[in-house]
């Protein structure tokens, strides 16, 4: 499990999960969104713009 705090938010993935590629994530401990990694769009929830640029900066790091 990798868990990555950015920005208030967690952002949570498991190694050798399901398919596609996916992260879920968190604000005070309350569900946001599950995002596809892959198409780029949300599997469960609604994701903010902040939360959107924040799964870009990650990916771009390398952190997810």
């Amino acid at each position: 499990m990798g868990k990555i705090r950015r920005g208030g938010y967690v952002f949570v993935t498991w190694k050798g999960d399901h398919s596609p590629r996916h992260v879920h994530v968190y604000h005070d401990g309350e569900f946001i969104v599950k995002w596809d990694l892959d198409s780029r769009k949300p599997m469960r929830g609604k994701a903010t713009r902040r939360v959107r640029v924040l799964i870009e900066q990650l990916e771009f790091e390398g952190a997810l």
